[in-house]
């Protein structure tokens, strides 16, 4: 098993660039499925596992793909199969995407259950919902999802929660049905606004992204387009939260300054400097910082994919933290890796109480999902000694050159092998 070994004590320096998103690239890959014309190209695409696995599936599917450096080329002119292989879904919830533009391009899509970090209920009944609105017809049984369709037509949906894999889903789908979609309660996040920029370079018609509704006037034809993906909000975030628990001087490059307002807000709470810069935002952190709540929320609050970073710095800074989850009911599985390195924290129902100690240990501990791992990381950066992280291809999930890119502004991190 591969590990991920932090030598801490030391501040970080420098400059370091952020990849593009990973859960903004992941919907967009599987919009190419909705290209009957011409090629896809995908520009700043991260060179993670979750892509290679969800570029496999469409290759299975018969898309021709090109991977070379950060752009995906994608040629989905004919797409002869409509089976989504069990090997591929187990492995990552987002590859469910593809049910959307599959059903539309084919009127047939066959998916195993989906897998992917154990974070929590994250049902698919929203997707469902949305599609079966749209006029397709599913049939669930031994694991399998069946979603069948001679014709979607557009429809009014209103979501019971605004998920963001369903908007994505619905938005796809909704993308080649006959006449207008309205859909309601969507999710607000940056990368939705970027798959509908996505689907309108290719001929779509979506208005309202980035609200809380969204409209889909259908096409009869979409076509390939290109496309550069956004930067990624939570890693860069990532980076922030680090060089904050470390301290030091570093510029985050190639940010989009508005998709990170509840991550600076925090930040300069605690007492750490931020300040935009022309190619990115620069992050000054010393001395030992200040406790303060967090609660996650749906965009524009704070996201939950940064909870698990955040508690990593408060476990060392001065007073007491709440630190509150509202979406994942089950992603607090890092407190116990970080109480294994001194880390005073103790669940109380849907929150965290976080007692910030004088410093932590280094210690064994295992990343038992990605934003975990990536907290474990921030941890074993402040820490005495060293930090092995197992379990360690959770991070590679969503994060690029992670271990070289921590390295290149002073940190002390290698791969290791039991």
């Amino acid at each position: 098993m591969n590990k991920i070994v932090v030598s801490g004590g030391r501040t970080l320096q420098g400059k370091v660039t952020v990849s593009g998103a990973k859960n903004a690239v992941l919907p967009i890959i599987a919009a190419t499925l909705l290209a009957e014309e011409g090629k896809s190209i995908i520009e700043d695409t991260p060179r993670l596992t979750d892509v290679e696995t969800i570029y496999q599936v469409l290759r299975h599917l018969g898309v021709k793909v090109t991977a070379e450096g950060s752009t995906l080329t994608m040629d989905a002119g004919e797409i002869p199969a409509w089976d989504a292989p069990y090997e591929y879904v187990r492995q990552m919830r987002a590859s469910f995407l593809i049910t959307g533009p599959l059903l539309a391009r084919t009127g047939h899509a066959r998916l195993s259950l989906p897998g992917g970090c154990s974070i929590g209920s994250r049902p698919i009944d929203l997707h469902l919902k949305g599609l079966a609105a749209l006029g397709a017809q599913i049939e669930i049984g031994h694991g399998i999802i069946d979603v069948y369709s001679d014709g979607l037509k557009g429809n009014r949906i209103y979501l019971d929660f605004p998920s963001v894999g369903a908007t994505e889903n619905i938005m796809m789908a909704a993308a080649l049905a006959q006449g207008s979609t309205i859909i309601e309660n969507v999710a607000e996040e940056p990368e939705i606004v970027d798959l509908a920029n996505f689907l309108n370079s290719m001929g779509g018609h979506v208005t309202g992204a980035g609200t809380n509704i969204i409209k889909v006037d259908g096409a009869k034809v979409l076509r390939g387009a290109t496309h550069t993906v956004i930067p990624d909000r939570i890693e860069a975030g990532t980076f922030m939260v680090a060089v904050a628990a470390a301290g030091g001087d570093v510029l985050v490059a190639n940010v989009i300054e508005d998709h990170l307002k509840p991550v600076v807000a925090k930040l300069k709470e605690a007492g750490v400097e931020i300040t935009e810069e022309s190619d990115g935002i620069r992050v000054k952190s010393g001395g030992r910082l200040y406790a303060v709540d967090v609660k996650t929320l749906p965009y524009p609050g704070f996201p939950t994919d940064m909870q698990a970073q955040f508690m990593a710095l408060m476990a060392v800074c001065q007073g007491t933290s709440i630190v509150t989850e509202t979406v994942f009911e089950n992603r607090f599985m890092h407190v116990n890796e970080l109480k294994r390195m001194g880390a005073n924290v103790n669940i109380e129902g849907h929150s965290a109480v976080v007692k910030g100690v004088q410093r932590l240990t280094g210690a064994p501990v295992k990343a038992t999902d990605l934003r975990a791992g990536a907290a474990l990381i921030i941890a074993g950066l402040v820490a005495e000694g060293n930090t092995e992280i197992g379990c360690t291809y959770h991070i590679y999930r969503g994060y690029e050159d992670i271990v070289e890119k921590f390295n290149s502004i002073g940190a002390d991190i290698r791969r290791a092998e039991d």
